[in-house]
Parts: structure tokens; C-alpha cells; sequence
């Protein structure tokens, strides 16, 4: 599989815009808090009881307190890359959850996770992924973090979403100006190759309506999910070309507003129970004592 090194994210701008969204996130950010407690509603139809839970990309703790009431005597850790994300979650949790010690919060890269092998029972991951750069590479972390007998669960966005932006945006010049999303499929085959056993994907596609495009750009913006792929326009965007996709973006308003398509893949995935080795010898106990 080859990846286009325009649509890859910046990952420099990427923390500076996180950083810079982190204070006022939560008030744009409906939509991740939406499919964030989808995600933590599978744990329904899970039996499982972690001891050590790290929620990857966790933001401004949005899930920490959803994971927190599902497994109330496990260790969370939280990781981000922005500072800013991570001192928001920090406050939310208050004084004596901190000071219980249950609660870690770590900058970290998901492609570099600083953490020990073998070192976690359940990774936990909202609409993060599609920031990662190369998900072979963070899915071969995630896998080396992970306990045997260890969980991923994980949401992501797939290839339409903002498919009407991305087709405004074309029409007015050849930069990249949306970020690309990984195909369901393409995931599902990654984590096979990563090792990961019985990975189950599913998708829905979400839509969310607005009065005037000027606010789903302003929207992506203060979530900090504007463009900041390898490929974007350098320099300012000039106010003519900001015209000419507000214009287009109206060839997709119906019964008075305009549609922002989101197609959420939500997986998960088990890392297999350690086995026997090849050199170990099983011997059957009708056999013992035999010559």
C-alpha cells in the first residue's frame, strides 16, 4: 500500500493547531463527543475487566470519565500530543481523583508510544487514528503496548468524510485541502498484519447541517481539524478562493441547509494469549511412565 505524502499530516502544525483549539474544544467538538460514547457503548457486548487502560489521543478527556465509570478500579492513562489537550483533561478530573493516582496523563506520539511492552490490558482510541501519518507503524505499537489477551477498540473517520468540502475545494485549485481517511478495509488488513487476531470493522456514515459554509470551515477550525497535510497551500488562503468554495459549497443545500458528511469506522481487534513455543515438548498423561 502506498500513501500520497501530500495528504500525510504535519504533525508540527498538527500539535500547534490542537494546542491552539485545546481551551474551546469541547464546545465545537459534538460530534466527537457523539461517537465517543457510541464507541464506549460497545463495551457492552464485551466481557472484559482491564487493569491498565490507555486512551490514545484522548484530547481534552472527553471518554475519561465514560471509562472511568465502566472499569472503576482500573489505571487510565491518557495520551496526546498537545500539551494543551492534556492539561484540559487534567482539570476536568478534579484534585482527588489525581491525587488517588488512578489518572496518568502523558504527551506522546501514537506512532511512538512511550510506554513498555506488553504493558497495557485495553487501548482505547476516539477519532484519533486519522492523524496518524502511518497506521501500519502505530498499529505495530499499539500491538506491542498491548497485554496478551489485550483489546483495541478504536474509531475512526473512512474516506467520505467531508466528501462536499473536499469536492468544493477541487473545483478551485489543485492543493490538497482536506485530510485524506483510510479506507475500512485497508484498516482491517493492517491490523491483521500487525498481528492482532479476530478484528471486527464496522461503519455508519453520520451528518451534521449548517446554516452557511463559512461555519463548517470556522467549526474544523476551532476543533482543530483544519487543514495541515504536507500537501496544504503554503502562505494565507486568499478571500477569493474562500468566495469560490462558499459559493460551491451551495450545490449541496437541501430543505435550507447544508449537509457535512462524516463517515465513522469504528474496529476492534484482540492481541492472541501467549502459546507455547515451538520447542516446547507436550507430552500426553497416558503417556507418562511409558518407556
Amino acid at each position: 500500500m502506498t500513501f500520497d505524502n501530500n495528504s500525510l499530516p504535519d504533525k508540527r502544525k498538527m500539535r500547534e493547531a490542537f494546542e491552539r483549539a485545546a481551551p474551546n474544544y469541547d464546545e465545537a467538538a459534538v460530534l466527537q463527543q457523539e461517537v465517543g460514547q457510541r464507541l464506549l457503548e460497545r463495551f457492552d457486548y464485551i466481557r472484559f475487566q482491564p487493569r491498565q487502560i490507555l486512551d490514545v489521543g484522548s484530547g481534552t478527556g472527553q471518554c475519561l470519565a465514560g471509562l472511568n465509570s465502566l472499569y472503576p478500579r482500573a489505571q487510565i492513562t491518557a495520551l496526546d500530543l498537545a500539551h494543551g489537550m492534556l492539561a484540559e483533561a487534567r482539570r476536568k478530573q478534579g484534585w482527588w481523583k489525581r491525587r488517588q493516582g488512578r489518572f496518568k496523563f502523558v504527551c506522546g506520539d501514537a506512532e511512538q508510544l512511550p510506554l513498555a511492552d506488553k504493558s497495557v490490558d485495553l487501548l482505547f482510541s476516539n477519532l484519533a487514528l486519522q492523524w496518524c501519518g502511518d497506521l501500519p507503524q502505530t498499529f505495530r505499537e499499539f500491538r506491542r503496548v498491548l497485554k496478551p489477551g489485550g483489546l483495541l477498540m478504536f474509531s475512526t473517520f473512512g474516506p467520505d468524510t467531508l466528501k462536499e468540502l473536499r469536492a468544493c475545494w477541487s473545483q478551485v485549485d489543485g492543493y490538497t485541502h482536506v485530510n485524506d481517511f483510510t479506507d475500512m478495509h485497508n484498516i482491517g488488513d493492517m491490523l491483521l498484519h500487525s498481528r492482532f487476531a479476530e478484528p471486527v470493522m464496522d461503519m455508519e456514515m453520520l451528518t451534521l447541517t449548517y446554516q452557511h459554509a463559512r461555519q463548517i470551515m470556522q467549526e474544523l477550525k476551532a476543533i482543530g481539524a483544519h487543514n495541515v497535510t504536507l500537501g496544504r497551500p503554503r502562505g494565507l488562503t486568499g478571500k477569493d478562493r474562500i468566495k469560490q468554495v462558499i459559493q460551491a459549497y451551495e450545490q449541496f443545500r437541501h430543505q435550507g441547509v447544508l449537509p457535512v458528511t462524516y463517515e465513522v469506522v469504528y474496529g476492534h481487534a484482540w492481541v492472541a494469549e501467549e502459546t507455547l513455543s515451538a520447542s516446547t515438548t507436550r507430552v500426553a498423561l497416558t503417556d507418562i511412565g511409558k518407556p
